[in-house]
């Protein structure tokens, strides 16, 4: 913590922060499989897994990782060697991460969304020699592909997907969903076979400092999906400030729900490597389904959810959603997009529980601040910096002047969760990284209490007439209007303005909305400059990410396609 020891105490967080948490403590850095090795030693009789009913100890999976540790070790795995996981939410995934990082691999995060020419563009940039996937027909005939394609992908490790399911969906699965099972080929290695062994595989050295751990990749909305390099120290360190935040967290007696996609950095930290640090029991499905969400919810009593604002929002407008107890959640975690204030009460008076809002970026591993479980959580606001965290709010022309309380400016981020850089990218690391500082590109101000609010992306705000609207900030404002369930708001190209603002709105089910309706309801809440000009009512949801957030970048290539 020596790069803090001069801050000025006038830092406003520090006179906010919650009782029993200390912001300039030290961080552990280790290397990542240490974080399961603990958990294993403490509570390896407890359950740790539950992936559609068929349940694990955390023993249980200790044991697994241990075996395939030596088993793709075997295949030649060690220090730095590329592991790509293609693999849905499963115990497949939790072992093969530990396993990869406890036989000195680095692990490629692969989205099984991918098309087969952004996979290919992974595994190249990657370097990934080894991919561990399924026999699933969707996942193993687009992987078979991009390895046609390629020289640098040499071994498939693959995962038989009935095997993970409890008894007797392990013996219907592959007679009753025989389509969904890959013909497979020849020359693949199981995961079965690599994991017959004594379970003790070579010990590494690792560095936490230097060696990494993840190639995270971005999403790509800037371009072709840069890989983030986060080292050993990064993940681990991001795990513990995240642990010291949720202070009230009992280890080996609580449950979470893992329904975020775990190759999302968000759900990576969040989900499954603090469910492994605390020993909760993560309870996973393969996918977000809302039905299978709600029936989850009800029949796990789960008490932990992390998720992004469009499932709480959909949560929120589903017509049956009172018949499910939903009680058992106590805290549920928002990151991946703005939360809007109107989701947040909604949700809370449904359940009963509390949703902080967070904020991190993968560059970030990826949590940089949160709203406190306990005391003040503001809405609208992502919280205060973690413990270890150095946010600051700088002049964006300038980069380097610090803005004073409550003035706009980009969010800068400091601390030991910070990448390394991003791989093969010098220039782009360069554009981000100055001085072991990490430029967000997000606008930003913080109050007088040290709550930052992010106000929007730069690269989002729009300028019309000269003057600035961030889409946030209108957003906002629509969600107030009791008949909106969905909305994005961006800036479309105008001759004589630069820019004019839009809206996209879904309504809620049974609701009659107009543009005209929605402009007369906005006035007394926008500026004129910020009305939206042209109003689209959609009857369908809007696009979202892989992660479930809502997607600007795909409603502006819908419109530029149409025009």
């Amino acid at each position: 913590m020596s790069d803090f020891h001069n801050l000025d105490s006038a830092f406003p967080w520090l006179n906010k922060y919650p009782q029993g948490i200390t912001w300039d403590r030290a961080i552990p850095q280790r290397p990542v499989y240490e974080i399961l090795e603990d958990t294993v030693r403490q509570y390896g009789d407890r359950p740790a897994l539950d992936f559609l009913g068929k349940r694990m100890t955390w023993g249980e999976v200790g044991e697994q990782v241990n075996r395939l540790a030596k088993g793709l070790q075997g295949l030649g795995v060690g220090k730095g060697t590329r592991v790509g996981l293609f693999l849905p939410n499963c115990p497949f995934y939790v072992i093969s991460y530990y396993a990869v990082l406890k036989a000195g691999g680095t692990l490629v995060n692969l989205n099984p969304l991918y098309a087969e020419k952004e996979l290919k563009h992974l595994i190249e940039d990657s370097a990934a020699s080894v991919v561990i996937t399924t026999d699933l027909t969707l996942l193993y005939d687009k992987i078979m592909a991009v390895k046609a394609q390629t020289k640098v992908l040499q071994q498939l490790v693959l995962c038989r997907f009935a095997s993970a399911l409890p008894f007797p969906k392990s013996v219907l699965f592959p007679i009753l969903k025989r389509k969904d099972i890959a013909r497979v080929g020849t020359g693949h290695r199981w995961f079965q076979e690599l994991v017959a062994n004594d379970g003790r595989p070579e010990p590494v050295s690792i560095d936490p400092a230097t060696d990494i751990a993840v190639l995270q990749y971005t999403g790509g909305t800037t371009g072709a999906p840069k890989g983030a390099m986060l080292t050993h120290g990064n993940v681990s360190a991001n795990v513990e400030q995240s642990t010291m935040w949720f202070n009230i967290a009992k280890p080996g007696q609580e449950k979470m729900l893992g329904v975020l996609p775990f190759f999302h950095v968000f759900a990576m930290t969040a989900v499954m490597n603090m469910s492994v640090r605390n020993a909760f029991e993560l309870i996973m499905l393969p996918r977000f389904e809302l039905d299978a969400t709600l029936k989850l919810i009800d029949k796990k009593k789960p008490h932990y959810f992390p998720a992004v604002p469009a499932i709480y929002n959909a949560i929120n407008n589903h017509p049956k959603r009172d018949r499910f107890d939903l009680k058992s959640l106590r805290y549920c975690i928002s990151g991946g997009a703005p939360l809007p204030v109107e989701v947040k009460k909604t949700f809370e008076a449904n359940t009963g529980c509390v949703v902080v809002e967070g904020y991190g970026l993968t560059e970030s591993s990826p949590v940089v601040c949160a709203n406190p479980l306990q005391g003040e959580n503001k809405a609208g606001s992502i919280g205060l910096p973690l413990p270890g965290t150095l946010v600051e709010i700088i002049d964006p022309e300038d980069k380097a002047t610090r803005m004073k309380v409550g003035e706009r400016g980009e969010l800068c981020v400091r601390g030991p969760q910070v990448m390394r850089g991003y791989l093969n990218k010098a220039e782009d690391s360069a554009s981000v990284l100055k001085d072991g500082v990490l430029y967000t590109g997000d606008v930003a101000i913080m109050d007088e209490d040290g709550y930052v609010f992010i106000v929007d992306r730069i690269k989002d705000m729009i300028i019309t007439n000269g003057y600035k609207v961030y889409p946030r900030n209108v957003e906002e404002a629509i969600y107030q209007h009791p008949a909106v369930e969905e909305c994005i708001v961006a800036g479309l190209h105008d001759k004589t303005r630069g820019e004019m603002v839009k809206a996209w709105i879904k309504p809620k089910a049974g609701e009659s909305l107009d543009a005209d309706a929605i402009k007369a309801f906005l006035k007394d809440k926008l500026s004129p400059m910020e009305i939206p000009r042209q109003i689209e009512m959609r009857d369908k949801p809007l696009p979202k990410t892989m992660i479930g957030k809502l997607s600007r970048k795909d409603v502006l290539a819908e419109e530029n396609t149409a025009g």
